[in-house]
């Protein structure tokens, strides 16, 4: 492609994507950094891990982004558990709001969307920056009266190695992010507390791996409902989409996310001389808007010698992190833009299908719109669905 070319691509795709942005609330914006009060050491995990699932590492008071009014705010670490089930250590943010007795607040898993694989794009970062795009869904909660615990899930550090959509890494992080904060005691919240959880795109896919570990992996907490939508069910239905459009940077980053999660997969072996640097610098710099912008249209030829994508090694570890094989215990809010061109919309439906086969109780929900659109107007429905689970009203299935 000319450069003059490939230079009115990328005026066009930063455009829209800006205006995506702005509907989803706010305008994820890279240069803004944490508070200089807050020392990135903080994110530094400890030589040696020790203790229990959902046990503080250490804590300290942060920033609610944007709720400063109505929220207190922790940042946290605390220990969680890997792909492979090894301990890892996992920050995350605890708000608790004003005005509310914490004695008797619910709580809420929240589990953010795509970030990007930069340190500086941790949901915790982006949170103290006033950067967080999805603050708006945030502040429906707070305002609801729930304390939420938001993970950062895992490899958010000076050095980076984040395990993006690697579906048993973040549920871990997301019921251990739960665990945290009702041991925080500065947050004051009962451990008997109602618990849901919600999220949307990574984040929807977050709470349905945490939801289906839960009875085996967290069967202390008291969960009433999880609320999930663009949900990246089957990794490679949503991956072969993004090869040479728009959303190619996801497709990118989620080889980069595997590879930190199964070492063995050792994606540079795949990677040209570009590959290797592209890659090393999207993993140093690139947030949510550069994977949009930066590397839209590429396609996997142009980064790798060969491609990793539907090698024996790399599907087996890819079907390992495939939902729909165990039930949710709790009642589910499934929800999908039907011209989601970031998270393929058949594949959704497979799993809301999956589901509805081992007789779970859920409510699906399709959207007339795209997929960065229904981060933001779906907040309500999945809002509307906690309040109802945790006033104990009885959920309706559409299966």
């Amino acid at each position: 492609m000319p450069n003059s070319s490939r230079r009115f691509r990328r005026f066009l795709l930063t455009a829209s994507a800006v205006a995506l942005s702005v509907v989803a609330g706010t305008l994820t914006a890279p240069a803004i950094a944490a508070p200089a009060a807050l020392d990135d050491s903080f994110y530094v995990p400890p030589a040696e891990l020790s203790g229990a699932p959902g046990d503080i590492i250490r804590a300290r008071p942060s920033r609610p982004g944007t709720a400063t009014e109505i929220a207190d705010a922790w940042q946290i670490m605390y220990r969680s558990t890997d792909a492979l089930g090894e301990p890892n250590a996992v920050t995350g943010t605890v708000l608790v709001p004003k005005g509310v007795d914490p004695a008797t607040a619910p709580v809420v898993g929240f589990a953010a969307g795509t970030q990007g694989p930069a340190f500086r794009c941790a949901p915790s970062k982006m949170l103290q920056g006033q950067a967080f795009y999805e603050q708006p869904a945030l502040d429906g909660l707070l305002r609801s009266g729930y304390a939420v615990a938001m993970t950062d899930y895992e490899g958010y550090s000076p050095e980076p190695a984040t395990s993006y959509i690697v579906g048993r890494s973040e549920g871990h992080a997301v019921l251990d992010a739960v665990r945290a904060a009702l041991r925080l005691p500065e947050a004051g919240l009962s451990d008997q507390a109602p618990v849901a959880l919600r999220g949307y795109s990574q984040g929807g896919g977050a709470v349905m791996w945490a939801g289906q570990q839960q009875p085996d992996y967290a069967p202390e907490l008291d969960l009433v409902g999880v609320a999930g939508g663009g949900v990246p069910a089957d990794l490679v239905q949503v991956a072969l989409p993004l090869e040479g459009k728009f959303g190619f940077g996801f497709l990118a980053y989620a080889l980069i996310g595997l590879d930190n999660a199964y070492p063995e997969l050792d994606l540079d072996s795949y990677l040209n001389d570009r590959g290797r640097a592209e890659f090393a610098k999207m993993e140093q710099n690139a947030c949510t808007l550069e994977l949009l912008i930066d590397y839209a249209g590429d396609s996997l030829s142009e980064y790798t010698t060969s491609s990793p994508v539907l090698t024996p090694p790399w599907l087996a570890r890819v079907g390992e992190n495939k939902l729909g094989g165990s039930a949710i215990p709790a009642p589910v809010l499934q929800y999908h833009a039907s011209g989601d061109e970031l998270v393929a919309p058949g594949q959704a439906e497979t799993l809301r299908d999956d589901y509805c086969g081992l007789g779970m109780s859920l409510t699906w929900k399709a959207y007339d719109t795209d997929h960065i659109t229904l981060v933001h107007t779906g907040s309500a429905d999945a809002l509307a669905f906690l309040a109802d689970r945790f006033a104990g009203k009885p959920a309706t299935s559409t299966c």
